[in-house]
């Protein structure tokens, strides 16, 4: 219990640290959407691009782990598009489903991974398998299941670029790219890197945690409840032992864990509403997820390390 709480409490101490600081003039809500911008595009990418680039590309790759997390990724998505099905009230399928499958691996996921094992590890190699799907499922859903909503050569054609110039996807790229290549680095660029990438987990908590809002947690309570328990216990219950199965085990299992039981991402939100939905659902998951996710996950930790696989 110790090394769970280990893990998982300093993380989202520093999500309650930037909640508070979201309630004084330091941190307002401009200030929050810019730091989070700067850890997605820049920081996180960096932080993920060091962790590859200086280990072993043919130790760190691992085509089975990728598979596995696209076909993953692809049941946990119709699974919850057809629990969707279950809502009356057709506007809130699309977002339903994307909240209901799209994990914030990329964030709280490497800052998890980070405080555990000093490190993201294997963290790329999920996200390289579940990250472009996450978006093309996204855009794919939240088109068709919009009001008068249908896909178009406009629509394809932007969500082909938005996966070929996501920060995430090309800082993965490149650093399985000069692995593979055994690019030296100089002490002067190996620093600066690790001093930028080191920028990515105290942000980005900070920034999720300034964006929390208690009152649209509570605005749709039985869907977020519903889609909350299938993100945060459901497709961990049903995908983590065949995980194991497959022979996971210590760090590469507690990604899988991340992939499958960390909270719905905050740019499920924005999506939703940039492509015409209410968006009131996906912001009280990212709510509910986030808080719900320091007992699950801790949980989680705890059976696996009592259980002796991590």
């Amino acid at each position: 219990m110790i090394f769970s709480l280990n893990a998982t409490v300093p993380v989202f101490l520093m999500m309650v640290l930037g909640y508070f600081l979201h309630k004084t003039p330091l941190v307002d809500d401009s200030f929050a959407t810019k730091m989070n911008n700067f850890v997605f595009k820049a920081a996180l990418p960096v932080q993920l691009f060091k962790n590859l680039s200086e280990a072993d590309f043919y130790s760190v790759w691992d085509g089975k782990i990728v598979i596995f997390c696209f076909v993953v990724s692809l049941l946990s998505i119709l699974i919850a598009l057809g629990l969707s099905f279950l809502l009356k009230d057709k506007s809130l399928r699309a977002e339903f489903t994307q909240s209901g499958y799209r994990s914030s691996q990329a964030l709280l996921g490497a800052a998890l991974m980070e405080n555990i094992y000093g490190n993201t590890g294997p963290l790329a190699l999920i996200l390289l398998g579940a990250v472009p799907l996450y978006n093309v499922a996204a855009v794919i859903l939240l088109t068709l299941m919009a009001p008068d909503g249908h896909l178009n050569r406009k629509t394809i054609l932007k969500t082909v670029k938005g996966i070929v110039t996501n920060p995430i996807i090309l800082g993965i790229a490149a650093g399985l790219l000069w692995s593979l290549l055994r690019i030296p680095q100089p002490t002067m660029f190996s620093n600066t890197v690790s001093t930028f990438a080191a920028t990515a987990t105290p942000l980005g908590l900070i920034a999720l945690g300034a964006s929390i809002d208690l009152k649209k947690a509570v605005a749709c309570v039985k869907p977020t409840l519903l889609c909350s328990s299938l993100k945060l216990i459901f497709f961990v219950a049903v995908f983590l032992p065949l995980a194991v199965m497959i022979g996971c085990r210590g760090q590469m299992l507690v990604a899988m864990l991340i992939m499958l039981g960390s909270p719905t991402t905050a740019t499920s939100f924005n999506m939703a509403r940039s492509m015409g939905h209410e968006g009131t659902l996906s912001a009280s998951t990212v709510m509910v997820t986030t808080m719900g996710s320091a007992f699950t996950f801790t949980f989680w930790l705890y059976l696996l390390k009592s259980m002796g696989l991590v």
